[in-house]
């Protein structure tokens, strides 16, 4: 992150914009909208400047500005659309200790300025370091079109009853307090008036001080195969109301930044070398927090598919702490999507196994007869240490050695890996990433099943 944004308070505070014509106007009807004194140098301004000036919008001075103009300004902007005036303004802003902005210039600026989406006092800030500034524009008529009109009243009031809303809790409890305002019963009394709003907020103070506090509960939420994208929009909404975020070693950070600041973030990864997470030890923090707090167990994938959801939820019925189950899309789905095939298709299988490569015994043991069947597909997981098992196995029991295998590495992630090969080579096939990976039996990518058998084995030993 180049630019960090902030946001600067412009009460009692002065602008300076060097510059009256078509730059100056665009960044000057973003900066009256502030508080802050604006003042404009320019020998020559446009219609529009003359016309701000008369009004008493800002100061008009119609020369160029010196040092002492600019002194004690919190920021300068140099609009003069002419290279040699703007540096010159520059060198001022850099003798000055000004923070100074030159126009379409990012190398030469000291800050930039975002789209501003304004629902006062709610403010949205976009930015894209420069780089995209068309991007920038459709993200903000987007978010725009998802802000209503009546957040910025609704906002001013919840700002004003701040004081009287400190005689709740602080934590958990305030924050149900202004979560039930904002998007309940204060969209619906705004139309009603103010006083019908802090009517409501009076009694929902009177509520929140009277009743207990919010027991703990435990939301088990399927995180998917790693895409934030492909996050339920009630997954999301749950992991940025938690208090607590427990999550597997699968979990992407892009999946954790949608959590709240303050949540504590815990990482109960396990591993196979050194020092790890035992179950037990998971169980019990499960219960340590769930007793009392909003906790999501963030699963990779979806929990409920070799995520051992069933262990966990008995602990927490045998406490006696509630829970829910979010499911995510879980890593075959991700899998068979990444390659363009369906787990099922007519005439080819109208079955799907899902099985695991290891249990809690070693390397888990299957129908091997009946996976060895022709046109038998089956989602493989935690399947790299059992890959020359699972060959013999089926081998022996008579599966055809050209049957086709695709393995799919970090499935919808940005470095996802696809190693389509056969059931012969499957052991020497593990040229991707590290990270989750699944192994597809029974199926080839689509550009290899149209190609045929042959094609297909020759694609496989290439690592298509």
């Amino acid at each position: 992150m180049r630019h960090f944004p902030v946001f600067l308070d412009t009460r009692e505070s002065l602008i300076v914009v060097c510059g009256g014509g078509a730059c100056a106007v665009a960044k000057l009807r973003l900066l009256l909208k502030t508080e802050a004194q604006v003042d404009v140098f320019a020998p020559e301004a446009g219609p529009e400047v003359e016309a701000w000036a008369e009004e008493g919008q800002l100061n008009l001075f119609r020369r160029d500005a010196t040092i002492n103009d600019i002194a004690g300004a919190i920021l300068l902007y140099a609009a003069h659309d002419d290279e040699a005036q703007d540096h010159e303004v520059r060198r001022l802003g850099w003798a000055a200790n000004v923070p100074t902005l030159i126009v379409d210039n990012l190398e030469a600026s000291d800050f930039i300025t975002p789209a501003i989406v304004d629902r006062s006092p709610v403010t949205v800030a976009i930015g894209t370091e420069g780089s995209a500034p068309v991007l920038a524009r459709k993200i903000k008529a987007e978010v725009e079109e998802s802000l209503p009109d009546a957040l910025g009243p609704l906002t001013a009031l919840g700002r004003d009853f701040r004081p009287h809303a400190e005689r709740i809790p602080q934590g958990r409890r305030r924050r149900d307090f202004w979560s039930e305002f904002y998007f309940d019963y204060g969209p619906k009394t705004l139309p009603f008036g103010e006083e019908a709003v802090n009517d409501a907020l009076h009694a929902a103070v009177a509520r929140f001080e009277r009743d207990e506090e919010r027991p703990g509960h435990v939301h088990f939420v399927g995180a998917g195969p790693g895409d934030p994208d492909l996050l339920t929009l009630k997954a999301r909404n749950i992991i940025h109301e938690a208090d607590v975020v427990i999550h597997d070693g699968l979990v992407p950070q892009a999946i954790l930044e949608l959590a709240r600041r303050e949540a504590t973030i815990i990482s109960v990864a396990k591993s196979g070398f050194g020092p790890s997470w035992s179950q037990d030890d998971i169980n019990a923090l499960l219960v340590e927090h769930g007793a009392s707090a909003q906790v999501v167990r963030l699963k990779g994938g979806d929990g409920g598919v070799f995520g051992r959801l069933d262990e966990e939820l008995d602990v927490l019925a045998e406490a006696e702490i509630s829970f829910s189950v979010i499911p995510g899309i879980t890593a075959a789905a991700a899998a068979a999507a990444a390659i363009g095939v369906s787990l099922t298709r007519r005439g080819r299988n109208s079955a799907l196994q899902v099985l695991t490569g290891r249990d809690l015994e070693g390397f888990a043991d299957h129908d091997w007869e009946k996976l060895a069947q022709p046109d038998t597909v089956a989602a493989i997981y935690m399947f790299r240490s059992a890959a020359h098992f699972i060959c013999g196995r089926l081998l022996m029991h008579g599966a055809d050695e050209t049957t086709p295998v695709t393995i799919v590495f970090n499935a919808s992630r940005p470095d996802q890996h696809v190693v389509a090969t056969t059931l012969r080579e499957l052991p020497s096939a593990f040229e991707g990433p590290k990270g989750p990976a699944v192994l597809l039996f029974g199926i080839a990518p689509r550009d290899v099943a149209a190609r045929g058998a042959h094609s297909q084995r020759s694609a496989a030993l290439q690592g298509a």
